[in-house]
């Protein structure tokens, strides 16, 4: 997984990976740790879990998949670093009309998209129609996103770069804590590149994972590896001010075993040596409505 990011706007580049199915196996050389200071618990066998998970990962990276869903967008920008002091017009975010910048400071937006995905022999397609625009109606088809700081891709196979079977050898593992969700026991795991792998691009964080089955509920990604990070950096340098940026993936839909994008958060926000942030802009996408076609898993 891999984020680029493209000024003005973030492209956000959810894992989309090609491989070819693998047996469910832990490498010796995964590196497994159980972390006991956040009320981590003996009981959970991490190695087991990781197999789960892997058998999970790799039934995801195996599917055929048709659905559509109602895809809602909320974008929040704050510009107020950025016009402090300054004077003149910028547009409005609808485009026609100008404003006097100071009353541009922060800005809000909202799209509606009918979202449709097709995945098949590996390969995601995806098409939007744009059904509403800050409030207001619209029909438009094969549009792209109209998102001003983040763009991104289908963020569904996102397990599959973390806990797939193959990559398991790239990444040490650490139970961070348990939960609990709906009377099932969750597993809170932090996955980390190996310190030794250099070379590696791989995208990395912390995974909510239910026990019993190894299915991936939400994933927070560490922003260390985004593409393009000196974008952030150097909007960090103008604020004087560190860049900290979230981005977070939440699988609540189920079909035939397999979890869909539920939600998906973005945040980016500039943070003094006091440990005080300003939150630059907010990105929430929203997956609902799902009518399936297709949810199968393919057999090799």
């Amino acid at each position: 997984m891999k984020f680029l990011i493209k000024h003005p706007k973030v492209f956000v580049l959810l894992p989309i990976f090609l491989l070819t199915l693998t047996m469910i196996t832990i490498s010796a050389d995964s590196t497994i740790v159980i972390r006991k200071t956040e009320q981590s618990s003996d009981s959970i066998n991490l190695e087991d879990l990781l197999v789960k998970a892997a058998a999970y990962a790799d039934r995801l990276e195996a599917s055929v998949l048709y659905f559509v869903c109602r895809e809602e967008i909320k974008e929040w920008i704050d510009h107020t670093l950025e016009v402090k002091g300054s004077f003149g017009f910028v547009p409005d975010p609808t485009g026609q009309r100008r404003i006097p910048i100071v009353q541009a400071k922060k800005i809000r937006k909202s799209f509606v998209y009918d979202y449709q995905c097709i995945r098949k022999e590996g390969q995601i397609q995806e098409q939007r129609t744009l059904l509403e625009e800050n409030g207001k109606i619209k029909n438009e088809s094969n549009v792209s996103l109209k998102t001003s700081v983040f763009h991104y891709t289908t963020n569904m196979m996102g397990p599959v770069g973390l806990f797939g079977a193959r990559f398991q050898p790239d990444y040490k593992y650490a139970i961070v804590r348990e939960e609990k969700k709906k009377g099932r026991k969750v597993v809170i795991i932090e996955a980390e590149p190996k310190k030794d792998d250099q070379t590696s691009t791989n995208l990395y964080g912390r995974a909510w994972l239910f026990a019993d089955t190894g299915d991936i509920l939400k994933i927070e990604w560490n922003e260390n590896r985004i593409g393009h990070f000196e974008i952030f950096e150097e909007r960090g340098k103008q604020f004087k001010r560190i860049p900290r940026i979230k981005v977070s993936s939440e699988f609540e839909v189920e079909k035939n075993g397999l979890r869909f994008p539920s939600k998906l958060f973005l945040e980016e926000a500039y943070v003094t040596k006091s440990g005080r942030a300003f939150v630059r802009s907010k990105t929430t996408v929203e997956y609902k409505d799902f009518k399936f076609f297709t949810v199968e898993v393919e057999i090799k």
